[in-house]
């Protein structure tokens, strides 16, 4: 069954971080996305060794065209494969693809229809819009990176979760969609500017409503959501595993006492602030008493709201996972499925990564050359 992106046509400009998670998402969904992968220099060194193999998960189900963007002719190829595009993803920082003759004006006046997704971490304009950063830059600067983490540590670096996916990759994807549907209307596409300090500080919605509320403190672990409420916290069991509690409402909470088996009667003071660093060290001297496994036979499926804290290699063997289809094995390699799920037009789980130009010939091919103009553009060596 195709996805539901099924017959729309994406060109990826091929770089790290959340372009090609967003491309990743979208040909999940069924969309066909052609990877223009820069044509692979014999010997050159990579810092990250994965690529281009079949352990760079978010380039699976695309096919790559390798092209030298140094080559005049590279440019002509690719505009004409955006004549019949929908949407075209980029992440390089601003003013490479213009200098590449391949900037937004350029584009849309070949293909009046073209939704252009640009990807930066501070934003196509700005001040800091030329400068370098990564993703613990960009979430820094939306005010949400000083919320994470303990009161008497620095501020903890959530992987590059919030940043380059959340607030990057996940905010590319749903602005061209939005971008092509509203094309599909007007005729005319756009520019879409995804900035990850942007999206990051958008995540960072309800925290802001609540300072503004007066129920949100600038400080780590203060808050109810950030470690600081006993009852939404991780816990160290008598293994050295960990147990996530979340249980707010009163009804959740008063299940996990009754069945924890915490019948000190000072556990029934869940909303006394002030009691909250006491009742966090007797719930840690409870949950050390039980391993990790042994309190999620006592607790996980209630309403106690607890959860094991997997690592990476249990969680896809965790049986709820395992029903879901959570994860999935392409090429040996254990990842991911595509989420979200839909009922009517579930999408196929994507094929393996390509190597940088494994499919150059036959997507040009696809796409309106014939074999002589191929055979053309390898003599020049601009594929």
């Amino acid at each position: 069954m195709p996805g539901p992106l099924h017959g729309i046509k994406i060109i990826e400009m091929v770089g790290i971080g959340p372009c090609p998670f967003a491309a990743m998402m979208l040909a999940d969904m069924g969309a066909e996305v052609i990877r223009i992968d820069r044509k692979p220099v014999p010997g050159a060194a990579t810092p990250f060794p994965s690529l281009g193999t079949r352990y760079d998960v978010m380039a699976r189900g695309r096919r790559s065209l390798a092209l030298d963007l140094k080559h005049p002719e590279a440019k002509e190829v690719v505009l004409t494969l955006l004549e019949q595009a929908d949407i075209l993803l980029e992440g390089f920082r601003p003013g490479v693809m213009e200098r590449l003759g391949l900037g937004p004006d350029t584009c849309l006046a070949r293909n009046r229809r073209l939704v252009y997704g640009r990807i930066t971490g501070w934003g196509q304009t700005g001040p800091l819009s030329q400068a370098a950063g990564h993703d613990l830059n960009y979430i820094a600067l939306s005010g949400m990176l000083h919320a994470m983490g303990r009161a008497d540590s620095p501020p903890a670096p959530p992987l590059n979760l919030v940043g380059d996916f959340g607030g990057g990759a996940m905010m590319l994807a749903f602005g061209v969609v939005c971008a092509a549907l509203e094309a599909r209307s007007s005729g005319r596409g756009q520019v879409v500017d995804a900035a990850m300090t942007d999206g990051s500080a958008l995540l960072g919605a309800m925290m802001y409503g609540l300072r503004a509320h007066g129920s949100w403190v600038d400080a780590r672990a203060a808050n109810m959501l950030d470690g600081g409420a006993p009852f939404y916290d991780t816990y160290a069991c008598r293994d050295g595993k960990y147990l996530s509690v979340g249980a707010i409402e009163p009804q959740f909470y008063a299940q996990l006492l009754d069945l924890a088996g915490a019948t000190d009667p000072d556990f029934l003071k869940q909303w006394s602030q002030k009691r909250w660093p006491e009742l966090k060290a007797k719930f840690a001297a409870l949950f050390a008493t039980r391993t990790r496994d042994e309190w999620c036979a006592l607790l996980e499926g209630s309403d106690a709201c607890v959860a094991p804290v997997l690592d990476m290699a249990e969680a896809p063997h965790h049986p709820h996972n395992r029903a879901r289809g959570a994860f999935v094995d392409i090429d040996g390699v254990t990842q991911p499925a595509p989420a979200p799920r839909f009922s009517r037009t579930a999408p196929e789980v994507a094929a393996a990564p390509a190597t940088p130009g494994q499919h150059s010939a036959e997507i040009l091919a696809d796409w309106g050359w014939n074999q002589d103009a191929i055979a053309q553009l390898k003599t020049a060596q601009v594929i």
